[in-house]
């Protein structure tokens, strides 16, 4: 980098991530030993980012200064998919222009990527029919949707929950094996609240219920152990700290109560996992194992779900894992759920590419398979997916499949235990892209349909190996 001529200006990469760490600018320019009129130039790009305070970023925050030259946020990723849009087809805008406006102006790139998807969510009501007989209706948001945006623009993690969680883990004292006595112990203790498994026929289609008056939570029979502990931990959240779990969602200025409550929920989760996997014991028992995640576990007593999800929100300054991302699927390729504290592209609209073998662990279940994948900006993941059982709430003792796919950049691959005997310099990779509507890969012969901003190419010669060929 010090023997490069070329200027790096990363303005928007810099507001970002002040943003992100909620600092002021003048607090920043103090740790980058640097004038606040200074750095406020740098954030406007009207000078070039030098190596000392690259260094000096690196120190204070904890950064790999390599994130700085990639857009982690997922900003050029949603512009991507947004202006392949037909209704942008005679703009000819560039991936260069994309990319230039993913860096540069980010928040605007964001604010952009969410109205179109408002658009997009509101036009899937209309045609529902959701808006029949009502008077004007605003924009719609749908609430999942937006809590998933925000919680990729924190990276999946929250410092302050993460201190709330630990300061009602010092408080139980629980066993990391098996917090469940001290859980319901505390409930008890603390809240006047009884803890009952329920037959499943009795819950109403409920996996979990809280019965304010009668002071009980209620947890269905189907529901497994480390189900059951984490529902204990969500409650004893809320009623612990409750009040602040409130104020953190509005904070974030939430759209409507619907969104408002999904956050909460989230945040509440969030704490829940925490207390069960303590920040320091659950990193420092991964990097030991050499995140073998299955035998890590059961010493916390959590599902490979719980254990996966959690292992996305490790980002803590100065004490970061490694920057995994994680998704949910079902057998039709539906995502449920995606996490991320590093890089990934993930696609919002469409499942996710056939190509990943991600679908291939439905033919092993309970077996982890792995793969290394190279997206189309020419990044490489080491991935491992595995399949989970959970239990359907309306269908008491009947399980389903899904999938959860736990990934890395393949530079991170030579720390993971089941990346071992992987040769990092030749690896086996196979393209993926995202959702076939909006991946440009030629040749591709799992392709489902043609991207919506390239001509159909159909030729009665010629047979292609994909059903669906098009022009450049």
């Amino acid at each position: 980098m010090a023997g490069s001529d070329k200027k790096l200006f990363l303005g928007g990469r810099l507001k970002r991530l002040r943003r992100d760490l909620g600092v002021t600018q003048a607090a920043m320019a103090e740790e980058l030993k640097v004038s606040p009129s200074y750095l406020n130039l740098l954030e406007r790009n009207q000078r070039p980012v030098t190596v000392q305070v690259l260094l000096r970023l690196a120190e204070a925050y904890d950064l790999d200064l390599r994130s700085l030259s990639t857009d982690e946020s997922g900003g050029g990723a949603g512009l991507d998919e947004v202006l392949a849009d037909k209704m942008f087809a005679d703009l000819s805008i560039s991936r260069h222009e994309i990319a230039e406006v993913a860096d540069g102006a980010p928040g605007m790139a964001e604010a952009f990527v969410r109205l179109y998807r408002a658009y997009l969510d509101r036009g899937a009501l209309i045609d529902l029919g959701a808006f029949e007989g009502r008077d004007g209706g605003g924009a719609v948001l749908e609430p999942t949707d937006w809590v998933r945006d925000l919680v990729a623009t924190q990276r999946n993690h929250f410092a302050d929950l993460e201190d709330l969680a630990t300061d009602i883990q010092r408080r139980l004292r629980a066993d990391t094996r098996d917090a469940a006595p001290a859980l319901r112990d505390r409930l008890q203790s603390g809240f006047g609240v009884r803890t009952r498994v329920m037959p499943s026929d009795l819950m109403g289609g409920a996996l979990r219920r809280f019965d304010h008056h009668r002071k009980q939570l209620l947890l269905a029979e189907s529901l497994a152990p480390a189900s059951r502990t984490f529902a204990m931990a969500y409650q004893l959240a809320l009623l612990e700290v409750g009040e602040k779990l409130s104020a953190a969602a509005d904070r974030f200025s939430p759209p409507d109560a619907a969104a408002r409550q999904q956050l909460k929920v989230f945040l509440g989760n969030y704490v829940a996992a925490a207390i069960m996997m303590p920040y320091d014991d659950f990193l420092s028992a991964l990097e030991t194992t050499g995140y073998d995640i299955e035998m890590v576990r059961p010493r916390f007593g959590v599902s490979f779900e719980q254990a996966a999800q959690r292992m996305t929100t490790l980002a803590r300054p100065g004490e970061r894992g490694i920057p995994f991302f994680m998704v949910r699927v079902d057998a039709a390729g539906n995502v449920s759920k995606r996490y991320s504290n590093g890089p990934f592209p993930f696609s919002r609209f469409g499942g996710t590419c056939p190509r990943w073998n991600i679908h291939d662990a439905f033919k092993t279940p309970g077996r982890i398979i792995t793969q290394v994948i190279e997206t189309p900006d020419g990044v490489r993941y080491f991935t491992l997916s595995r399949t989970v059982r959970r239990v359907a709430g309306l269908l008491a003792g009947l399980e389903d499949e899904l999938v959860i796919s736990l990934g890395c950049e393949l530079k991170h691959a030579a720390r993971l235990m089941n990346a071992k005997g992987l040769d990092m310099n030749d690896p086996a990779v196979t393209e993926v892209g995202p959702a076939c509507r909006i991946c440009e890969r030629h040749l591709c012969a799992q392709r489902a349909a043609a991207p919506v901003n390239r001509p159909a190419r159909v030729e009665e010669t010629v047979k292609s190996v994909t059903s669906f060929p098009f022009g450049a």
